[in-house]
């Protein structure tokens, strides 16, 4: 057997569930509201995502992905409304009574919401949701493209065939929280995910259990809750570069990246939106499958956020959707 083809039969074997793991296993969905639907509309659309205008309210998909990665509603300001988790059918039971054991409240789907799944009160009191849904978190690494090793013509795209960078799917959200540690021991306690690496109190990353990158979902002290920034993967570091380029040209500049984070491995452009947050174009992050044991650590803060590029903005963790006291 050739060696491609034994790494291709390695990764159509990939454990795509840990067995006996009563945990969630994707983010169906993240939900939040903005003051300017049209604006909202404008900026993911230039960072290259589908978005549809769905009911009263706009949807985020990825091209060539049918799953709807989030939802952002027309409010007053900008905030987090609420994160939908996705489980497999069978474990619905199984965290009915978790829920119970850990004493969780048990609330009412919010306004705009769908009544189905299971709704708890989460870490600073946002709503969250069980949901029965197909596993959206891929069970392998995903698809990296390098520039050849060699060519006749120069390694390198051209730049008059490049086309807008449109990103494969959603990689994980970070969000504030008024107590990383109470936040992460409920999500490792309550959903079943698991600790892929922290800085003491200030940041921590979470996986999923059943295979997922190497953050679901990450935590950053910021006094209460509010969503700092959605990641999403893409193929290249050259999509990295022209997805900072292309937003400049639509008039996103501002932002953090290039660089390369420790924790994930990933590189990284942020491009700050009209609201204080930010999107992330990710290439290479690692990923952790459901059958490995990641040997989670804890770091020194100047390894929390990344081994080379610009030093980060000012305000880079500041919580915007913190009111003022």
């Amino acid at each position: 057997m050739t060696i491609n083809a034994s790494v291709s039969a390695l990764a159509e074997t990939a454990c795509a569930r840990r067995p006996d793991v009563l945990g969630v296993h994707s983010i169906n969905e993240f939900v939040f509201s903005v003051p300017d639907l049209q604006l909202a509309q404008s900026f993911y659309g230039d960072f290259g995502l589908d978005v549809r205008r769905e009911e009263n309210y706009l949807a985020l998909y990825s091209y060539g992905h049918p799953h709807r990665w989030a939802r952002i509603f027309q409010g007053d300001e900008k905030r987090l409304l609420w994160i939908s988790w996705g489980i497999y059918e069978d474990d619905q039971r199984a965290f009915v009574e978790q829920l119970g054991k850990k004493n969780i409240p048990i609330v009412e789907n919010p306004p705009g919401a769908p009544a189905e799944g299971i709704w708890f009160q989460g870490p600073d009191g946002v709503a969250q949701q069980l949901m029965v849904s197909e596993k959206c978190t891929p069970d392998r690494k995903s698809p990296r493209v390098f520039a050849p090793e060699a060519s006749d013509h120069g390694r390198a795209p051209r730049r008059s065939e490049t086309r807008q960078v449109r990103p494969n799917r959603l990689s994980h959200i970070l969000t504030f929280t008024a107590d990383v540690d109470a936040a992460a021991r409920f999500y490792i306690d309550v959903l079943g995910l698991r600790l892929s690496d922290r800085s003491g109190s200030i940041i921590a990353f979470m996986h999923g259990a059943h295979g997922s990158d190497h953050h679901l979902i990450a935590l950053a002290g910021g006094g209460g809750p509010g969503l700092h920034h959605s990641s999403w993967d893409v193929t290249s570091f050259d999509d990295v570069g022209l997805g900072s380029q292309q937003m400049a040209v639509a008039g996103y500049e501002r932002g953090w990246g290039l660089g390369r984070h420790v924790l994930g491995s990933n590189y990284f452009r942020y491009v700050r939106d009209p609201w204080g947050s930010y999107c992330e174009y990710s290439f290479d992050i690692d990923h952790i499958a459901a059958d490995s044991d990641w040997p989670a650590g804890d770091y020194p803060a100047e390894d929390a956020l990344y081994v080379w590029g610009e030093v980060p903005p000012d305000d880079f963790t500041k919580n915007y959707e913190l009111k003022p006291v």
